[in-house]
């Protein structure tokens, strides 16, 4: 199969490798689309070599390991994939993917499998990450990267929890924002004050921290980036972990309106290297999505 994989330091190749077998309790999807995400892009920049590239991945099972009842061939699925999880060579940016079964979930009808490939990791990230904040009744959340593509979940999935939410956004991002649930959309983050609680997407660390009212709640993406406690202020992050059941949820509410998937456009996997670039770049909303 061909797979997208660092063949030397910063150099993403599409390369010819021995197709993969599911292990127990695993399975093996066929890969329609797999989601292009900044953690690629840190992978890239390591300086390590032989790494396999994707977490988010879309298709359909074609063979299933010894022990899994759970999933048929044949099943539309799409799941956060961990290679190293998996002893796997390739990452979800692959022909074929080898996944957990319980990490995997069957995508419901409504949702088409390349919308499906950008949901796991960003709404997994989003909705762990709101667990980390505490009860939700009568208090307000500040999202700051709102409309990006951990941001967007947030906002929709808190204000469905009652949170009352700002969304910290640039301007045309506005309407995406109002129709997720966001009470408030602002541009400039000195316009809020004395939020409870604080989900700092865009890494803004202490400028985000001074929105949080004393002993508040300050939820980062990224254990070890940050800012010191201040004012009592309960400072945490976590890294996500693959949940089969919490994104056969978000996916349900992908194909219920309630999620928004947001797909910048599609490349194939021979030209993945460009789709590495496009995200470098910037300027666009939702996820490059590589295709077989």
């Amino acid at each position: 199969m061909r797979a997208i994989i660092l063949t030397s330091p910063g150099k993403p190749e599409a390369v010819v490798i021995p197709d993969p077998e599911p292990g127990e309790g695993q399975v093996r999807i066929k890969m329609a689309g797999a989601a292009v995400n900044p953690a690629d892009l840190h992978v890239i920049d390591s300086g390590e070599t032989g790494l396999g590239l994707g977490l988010d991945v879309a298709g359909v099972v074609d063979q299933v390991g010894p022990g899994v009842h759970s999933l048929a061939v044949g099943t539309p699925v799409a799941a956060l994939q961990f290679p190293h999880a998996t002893h796997a060579t390739a990452g979800a940016a692959a022909e074929y993917v080898i996944v957990p079964a319980a990490d995997t979930a069957a995508v419901p009808e409504g949702i088409d499998l390349l919308d499906a490939a950008t949901v796991p990791l960003n709404s997994l990230t989003a909705v762990q990450l709101l667990g980390l904040l505490g009860p939700s009744a009568g208090r307000r959340l500040l999202v700051t990267g709102a409309a990006g593509g951990v941001g967007g979940y947030a906002v929709a999935l808190a204000a469905r929890h009652g949170w009352s939410v700002t969304g910290l956004a640039r301007a045309t991002d506005t309407e995406f924002l109002t129709r997720a649930g966001a009470d408030q959309v602002v541009t400039n983050l000195e316009e809020v004050t004395n939020v409870d609680a604080v989900l700092d997407t865009a890494l803004l660390n202490e400028p985000a921290l001074n929105a949080v009212r004393d002993h508040g709640v300050y939820v980062g993406i990224f254990p070890g980036k940050e800012p010191p406690s201040e004012r009592g202020i309960d400072i945490t992050s976590a890294v996500v972990v693959p949940d089969g059941a919490a994104l056969e949820q978000m996916l349900a509410l992908t194909a219920q309106g309630v999620l928004e998937s947001r797909r910048a456009g599609t490349i194939p996997l021979r030209n993945a290297t460009a789709a590495y670039a496009k995200f470098r770049a910037g300027g666009f909303r939702g996820r490059w999505v590589i295709t077989p």
